[in-house]
């Protein structure tokens, strides 16, 4: 195995347990390798200090798969998967559920890999290109431990934030190996059903991450005028439908995104005449809303970290603010809205000092009475606070 040199602050912060090696004057020196070259990270002292998998043309240009010498074969692999299954079998919630996360990258300690089960497929995704030379292994090792029907790749282009978010219809999933999955795949979480797609889009079409936060607010719903902005495929709004809410307005720029939406309440017997379906930009929409006087007991803002349309961008930062204050003038006084982000650059001060800005332009109390992230099947270990991601902020207009 190779040895690659790194300097002192890389050495500080392997000692500390972070998973990542980010370019610097020193790895900018190492010799030529290929993405999923296996290297021994050492001092300028020639001390070892870790295994990393390489991915020369990434910021993150190695990531760590073990403090002690290892070797990436089948048993290795096995092992790391059965006490991935084994965490979720002990200590995620997954009743009534047949899409979760089954590998969390650096949280199950196989950084830029993500397994994901929908049904009897599963989903990979590679946010390392060091991972690809090691596919025709991880898909052997999953049918050996599984058995599932099919095994999909999710690709995620490099220039993601370049892309319309009407790119919907794109495919970026491949079958790997076994049966190809439906185009709309059915599957169950919390006891409503939603269609999910292998093939199509950027991503599923299901965020499993918000999958106890939809859950755990189901009791809120009733009786309630709810406005769903960035609806996406919509399984907040279905959640709300199913609690009956008194109405559900879902607002998304997508027109494919929208009927995905009404396919999801199809699938769940909801009739949709008390609800609404917007296509169009939120911030456009929230002003139409404004002027027609309507007023709404709950809103929900879970836009992407990073989305462009016909009128212009939107960014968490400073965007989030703007977003809060054209929205709380259509919450009434003792409303709920809730916030949520998955933007890993933004923490959660940060994040707090946008629901604030947003509050104090429309002289709004907003006070939260509820914090929460990612469930268990997205765990992240201590020594990488980036791993928690996820901010989803309950709060009240006083």
């Amino acid at each position: 195995m190779d040895k690659r040199v790194v300097g002192s602050d890389t050495v500080r912060m392997l000692k500390l347990g972070h998973p990542w090696i980010i370019t610097d004057n020193f790895t900018r020196r190492w010799p030529v390798g290929k993405a999923g070259d296996l290297v021994q990270l050492t001092d300028e002292a020639d001390n070892p200090l870790a295994v990393a998998m390489l991915d020369p043309e990434d910021r993150i240009v190695a990531r760590i798969l073990s403090f002690k010498q290892m070797k990436l074969d089948q048993d290795w692999l096995s092992r790391k998967l059965k006490t991935a299954i084994e965490l979720r079998k002990n200590h995620a919630d997954l009743e009534s559920c047949t899409a979760y996360r089954l590998v969390n990258a650096e949280g199950d300690n196989l950084p830029g890999l993500t397994i994901d089960r929908y049904d009897s497929f599963l989903m990979l995704q590679l946010y390392c290109e060091g991972w690809r030379p090691y596919l025709r292994l991880i898909t052997l090792v999953l049918q050996e431990l599984l058995s599932p029907v099919g095994i999909y790749e999710k690709r995620r282009p490099r220039n993601t934030r370049e892309l319309e978010a009407v790119s919907d219809t794109k495919k970026y999933g491949r079958l790997l190996s076994g049966r190809a999955a439906p185009r709309r795949l059915e599957v169950t979480e919390n006891g409503l059903k939603f269609l999910v797609s292998l093939e199509e889009g950027l991503d599923t079409g299901l965020f499993l991450d918000q999958r106890e936060n939809r859950r755990n607010i189901f009791h809120r719903f009733t009786g309630r005028r709810f406005l769903n902005l960035f609806a996406y495929t919509g399984a907040f709004s279905v959640a709300a439908a199913a609690a009956n809410a008194k109405s559900v307005t879902s607002v998304d720029i997508s027109q494919g995104y929208t009927e995905w939406n009404r396919e999801n309440f199809k699938a769940n017997g909801i009739k949709t005449d008390r609800h609404r379906f917007i296509v169009g930009d939120c911030m456009e929409k929230l002003a139409e809303l404004s002027s027609s006087r309507e007023r709404f007991d709950i809103i929900l803002m879970d836009p992407p970290s990073f989305s462009t349309s016909g009128k212009g961008r939107f960014t968490t930062r400073g965007g989030t603010s703007d977003l809060v204050a054209a929205s709380l003038p259509l919450l009434v006084d003792g409303g709920l809205l809730i916030c949520s982000s998955n933007h890993r650059k933004t923490d959660l001060p940060e994040y707090l000092k946008e629901l604030r800005r947003g509050a104090l332009q429309t002289g709004s109390d907003l006070r939260v009475i509820q914090q929460t992230g990612q469930p268990a099947d997205f765990p992240y270990p201590v020594t990488f606070p980036d791993g928690r991601y996820l901010k989803y902020m309950i709060c009240a207009k006083g």
